[in-house]
């Protein structure tokens, strides 16, 4: 992590961490298994015959209570319609309540689920009891319920309940909710696009939001909201047996978010770690990433991709067991490095709600020690189309300049004389420019006339490589006018002619060339282009 940013500080704006997508579930400790469900009817509701009839009872008396919540509150409540995104659907009613700063329910959503409950059963042969029943547990398709909340703590939220007895449901957060929660009430400003934050006013107060998120945080708001919304209990039932949630993680997302300063960069790091990735992320550097060893009982995947989300929106994805690392870009500047893990003991994590804390050390730990190593595969030679951009045209306003070709002599001409006279501080007037043009390269001024040079002015100064001395009509090269005159310099004089030469004219004999260090330096050069073209052949 440290090496990344030793390396890549000079283009971020920020870097931070923190909790993304949580998926919990929770579980009535004391109804969950068959045992206790048939202890509860008989001995607390008081029921004699545990059946189907008794189960369906409760189910209708909740889906009944939600009707008339839906009712009651003027809250749309809908059929889940197949093929339409939910969190877009609800979107319109998230941003009243966000532009009222307004909290709590907004949405329900009804839908057709695979869900867990009991299967109620009479035995087969008769029994000294002649209400006792066999029950035991079933997976099968009922209605849930979806329920869009927007909570003052944790941001917008989902809470999905099933309608049948044991009525377990499921949360979806996000950390980045809770951190812009925790930045709105320190009013401190911020730029968030979807689940990123993409500016900030106090990057420390970020990260310490991000690390505030805590079990108890989260459990007292699910709890809350859990009473309100969840299936019904008399005082009576509550007293008698302990009807508490045990929450347990599901689903876990962990990101480390890169902000860049201009896209550029991103887009070509993205495509590096991508190649680099799925060449150099061997097997035994996967298992070393993911902080274990590889031996033959390795159960689960172990493999390294690259998939298409959608057109021209690509992702890398590390996977490790029921777990994996992926990596994508988001909003022109913005690269996140992301471990998402659906079982935590694949990593010796208990899923219980308190250890979210080692959660969080443990994906750090796995998240730097990737970024780690793309900092070591990245620190190489990466391809910068300069002469590509600096021939396309570009338009200032209302002014179009053309672009410049690496191969128009004019131009190589005057940025020869540019650079050798970059020493005068009160820069060059163009009709010094074009006498020294003139003057170093033999010509006459029907060659290269005043106007020729004034249009090749203007093209440069319009690509930011010379500059004007305040008011005065005097010309220097700016900073980046510098290194891009001596790369084309170097290519054309000291590069590309000599090395061309080699390679399609004449090569000199290396036995017998002078002593001359530039001369040993080509032949350098010549050997390794000779070794490049051999390798891809080969390839």
């Amino acid at each position: 992590m440290d090496a990344f940013i030793q390396l890549f500080g000079n283009l971020l704006i920020f870097v931070y961490h923190c909790f993304d997508r949580i998926v919990i579930h929770g579980y009535l400790g004391g109804l969950s298994r068959p045992e206790q469900a048939v202890h509860f009817f008989r001995q607390v509701v008081g029921v004699a015959a545990v059946d189907k009839e008794v189960l369906s009872r409760r189910t209708a008396d909740y889906q009944n209570w939600v009707e008339a919540f839906a009712h009651n509150h003027g809250l749309p409540i809908e059929w889940a319609e197949k093929g339409v995104r939910k969190e877009d659907h609800v979107l319109p009613w998230l941003r009243r309540m966000t532009k009222n700063n307004a909290y709590g329910v907004y949405f329900i959503f009804k839908s057709m689920e695979q869900g867990a409950t009991f299967r109620i059963t009479v035995p087969k042969y008769p029994t000294a009891d002649p209400c006792y029943r066999i029950l035991a547990h079933q997976r099968s398709r009922f209605t849930h319920f979806y329920f869009y909340v927007r909570d003052e703590v944790l941001g917008p939220m989902v809470i999905r309940v099933a309608s049948f007895f044991p009525f377990q449901t499921t949360y979806y957060l996000n950390g980045h909710s809770f951190i812009e929660q925790e930045l709105s009430r320190a009013q401190i400003g911020f730029r968030k696009n979807d689940n990123a934050f993409l500016a900030v006013d106090d990057v420390a107060a970020l990260q310490a939001a991000a690390d505030r998120l805590s079990p108890d945080i989260i459990r007292k708001r699910l709890d809350y909201w859990t009473l309100i919304l969840g299936p019904k209990f008399s005082a009576k039932e509550r007293k008698a047996i302990n009807l508490s949630r045990f929450y347990a993680i599901a689903q876990i997302e962990y990101c480390r978010n890169f902000i860049f300063k201009r896209n550029f960069p991103i887009h070509k790091l993205f495509e590096r770690a991508c190649e680099l990735g799925l060449w150099r992320l061997t097997a035994d550097k996967m298992a070393a990433i993911f902080g274990t060893r590889l031996h033959r009982r390795h159960r689960g995947k172990l493999a390294s991709v690259i998939d298409r989300i959608e057109h021209g929106h690509h992702v890398y994805r590390a996977y490790f067991k029921n777990a994996f690392l992926k990596q994508y870009e988001k909003f022109s500047t913005f690269l996140r490095n992301e471990l998402c893990s659906n079982n935590l003991t694949d990593f010796g994590l208990k899923k219980g709600l308190d250890h979210l804390d080692a959660v969080r050390q443990t994906f750090q730990a796995i998240t730097g020690r990737f970024t780690g190593f793309q900092a070591q595969w990245l620190n190489v030679h990466a391809e910068f189309p300069l002469l590509q951009r600096i021939a396309l045209p570009i338009t200032i306003g209302a002014v179009r300049y053309p672009g410049i070709k690496i191969h128009e002599t004019r131009v190589i001409r005057l940025l020869e004389v540019l650079l050798h006279g970059s020493t005068y501080v009160g820069g060059w007037t163009a009709k010094e420019i074009h006498a020294a043009v003139l003057a170093t390269f033999h010509l006459s001024d029907r060659a290269y006339g005043l106007n020729q040079l004034r249009y090749d002015l203007r093209k440069l100064k319009g690509h930011g490589l010379i500059e004007r001395d305040g008011s005065r009509y005097a010309y220097r090269l700016t900073a980046k006018g510098v290194q891009v005159a001596l790369l084309f310099l170097l290519f054309h004089k000291r590069l590309c002619g000599p090395l061309a030469n080699s390679r399609f004219h004449h090569r000199p004999d290396p036995q017998h060339r002078p002593n001359s260090r530039l001369e040993a330096a080509y032949h350098r050069a010549d050997k390794a282009i000779e070794h490049i073209v051999d390798v891809l052949a080969a390839a």
